[in-house]
């Protein structure tokens, strides 16, 4: 049994790792201030006599400091997410990515833990050659452009991570996580595959940006929660980083009439211009894919759950939320 922290515990992705590290006995505590989170992802849990939540700041050391002292090991995901979120709160962005990671290593240092980073693909930004290997060029654009700042950010939270590493002997782990998808992620903020699911269901147009031929992979978020869990467990994976992701493309015109067809609906799709819905500042990248290799070396990685699948489910989900609200 180990003590865990996640930061941004009550998030999409937080709720499905403090369940996967429940189920493999270990203590959760989820530390979270409900800016995008939601206690709905982790109510299930908290009958769990090894699970609680905590709200609260990673910006606040005094509230932070105590968790990660309790802790064996921090799973840091806390940071903002999701494009029209990002565009709509650029100094909350950069000072949660950047200020807040400092805070989680410095106090991580201090007491002796071992900290899993999960980063972003985002950082790899308009670099042409795929599939993203680890080693990559990171290729950002100009500083006028607000979507680049969340990407440095991250690729600061990554240099930052490996310097405590190296100067500092801090144990850790980086993780790019590509699109992950899943039941309880919200379209609110940008998401595509939720937001296409609940216009779809709704009868609504499926609204497309651009023209609707940039391509994705999407990885369930299930295995990426086991990814992150199993690659914890890897004393070898220290002072790495890896991409966490699905190998397997679509576009995004091919994903709206996919959802259009698990969902039964008679919506139409229509494309809507960048312009249009996030402004003058915005560019958007046309191809995003993985190279799984690297921690398919480490660890036993196969990224499989068919898309039809998690579509239905991420529906499901869609319907029993919009009736609790």
């Amino acid at each position: 049994m180990m003590r865990a922290l996640i930061t941004g515990g009550a998030g999409f992705i937080g709720s499905y790792l403090a369940g996967e590290l429940l189920t493999r006995g270990h203590m959760v505590t989820v530390f979270d201030n409900l800016s995008t989170g939601d206690l709905r992802n982790i109510e299930h849990l908290k009958e769990d006599g090894h699970f609680r939540c905590e709200i609260g700041d990673i910006l606040v050391r005094e509230q932070l400091a105590p968790l990660v002292k309790d802790a064996e090991i921090v799973y840091h995901l806390a940071a903002s997410v999701g494009v029209r979120y990002i565009m709509e709160h650029q100094v909350e962005t950069l000072e949660i990515n950047v200020k807040g990671t400092e805070n989680v290593l410095e106090l991580a240092r201090g007491y002796g833990v071992k900290v899993i980073l999960a980063s972003t693909s985002e950082v790899y930004g308009k670099n042409s050659k795929f599939p993203y290997s680890e080693e990559d060029n990171l290729v950002l654009g100009s500083t006028t452009i607000i979507r680049w700042g969340y990407a440095c950010s991250k690729a600061c939270d990554e240099f930052l991570a490996m310097a405590y590493y190296r100067e500092k002997g801090l144990s850790v782990v980086i993780l790019r996580l590509f699109n992950t998808i899943g039941p309880r992620q919200t379209g609110r903020y940008g998401m595509v595959v939720p937001k296409f699911v609940a216009q779809a269901l709704r009868g609504e147009p499926i609204t497309v940006y651009g023209d609707g031929q940039q391509q994705r992979s999407f990885t369930y978020v299930k295995d990426v929660v086991k990814a992150m869990t199993d690659i914890a467990a890897v004393p070898a994976a220290e002072g790495g980083i890896f991409n966490v992701g699905n190998n397997q493309e679509i576009t995004i015109n091919a994903l709206a009439h996919l959802i259009k067809q698990v969902t039964g609906s008679r919506s139409k799709i229509i494309h809507v211009p960048y312009e249009q819905v996030y402004g003058e500042h915005f560019e958007d990248i046309r191809r995003r894919l993985p190279d799984i290799s690297k921690i398919q070396r480490f660890i036993d990685y196969h990224p499989d759950t068919d898309l039809v699948r998690i579509i239905e489910e991420i529906a499901e989900d869609t319907k029993n939320r919009e009736l609790q609200d």
